[in-house]
């Protein structure tokens, strides 16, 4: 039987993702115990710093760091090792997990951990958004708007979310958004601009159907009109849009102007109000285990 290559391997673990209910550290430590990989697992604290997160990935200096949470940890990983070849492997932990989904990654911690040891680095491009690192979906309008309310919810089910975005269709205004493609200027009223490394939102609604993690542009998807059917189609189903409501863009760089401040989100965290977005496309950005 061939022997198995040792490999050092840190583990990122933020134990505030997702329910908590499943003790993710335990399952790594049990899995890893006799396999003769080399492992350590750093878990995050509720008030770090990210400097803390780089020292520790380069005192360890690991074959692979692999993310156990959310999408936002994954982002802190990436951040960390931008423009490195030290492959990221991810263990899905968070209550969306859009990128594990995206690539193929299983939900449950031990086929995921098999696919951390197992897999094959792929190289992935990544965008910046106002100087945001975006691994994943970033807009403004609608939905940023949707995300920092849902974030207030007690409640976080259908009904509360349905209660929450039927009020905000009253309260939230339809942008004014200018941004040029090609030497091409778009100016359109919009319910939201989607800023487009990926494919699909967590929940499985593909807003970018066309997208590729490895090519050499990003798309920008105009959402031209909003009900509250195509909101909880976008927050619960994997039923798609309606097209008629909907362009698509493809490019390297962007600038999108707004007449007024219009809410930003990235990668599923809110960030504020802005009436400009700047985005840069970073190729092979980093390295993901698929």
């Amino acid at each position: 039987m061939a022997q198995v290559e040792k490999q050092k391997l840190l583990f990122i673990l933020n134990t505030g993702s997702g329910s908590g209910q499943t003790d993710l550290k335990e399952i790594i430590q049990e899995h890893l115990e006799k396999s003769g990989h080399l492992f350590e697992i750093y878990s995050l604290s509720k008030n770090f710093f990210i400097q803390e997160l780089k020292n520790k990935i380069s005192e360890v200096n690991a074959d692979k760091v692999i993310a156990v949470g959310g999408d936002g940890t994954l982002k802190l990983v990436a951040e960390c090792l931008l423009e490195k070849n030290t492959p990221i492997g991810i263990i899905p932990a968070g209550s969306a997990n859009g990128m594990a989904k995206e690539l193929g990654i299983p939900l449950e911690p031990i086929p995921a951990l098999e696919i951390c040891l197992h897999g094959k680095p792929k190289k992935i491009h990544a965008i910046t958004v106002n100087d945001e690192l975006c691994i994943h979906l970033a807009d403004i309008g609608f939905n940023a708007y949707l995300v920092k309310k849902f974030n207030t919810l007690n409640h976080r089910g259908m009904w509360g979310y349905t209660k929450a975005a039927w009020q905000a269709l009253w309260s939230h205004n339809k942008m004014e958004v200018a941004f040029k493609i090609k030497n091409k200027m778009i100016r359109s009223e919009a319910a939201m601009v989607v800023i487009a490394n990926a494919t699909m939102y967590g929940t499985g609604v593909k807003i970018n159907p066309d997208g590729m993690l490895d090519d050499r542009v990003f798309e920008v998807v105009l959402v031209k009109k909003y009900s509250v059917m195509e909101i909880l189609k976008l927050k619960f189903t994997d039923m798609k849009l309606n097209p008629e409501n909907i362009q698509v863009f493809q490019t390297a760089e962007l600038t999108i102007r707004t007449k007024r401040k219009a809410h930003f989100q990235v990668d599923g965290e809110y960030i504020g109000k802005v009436n400009k977005v700047d985005a840069t496309i970073i190729l092979q950005a980093i390295s993901v285990i698929v």
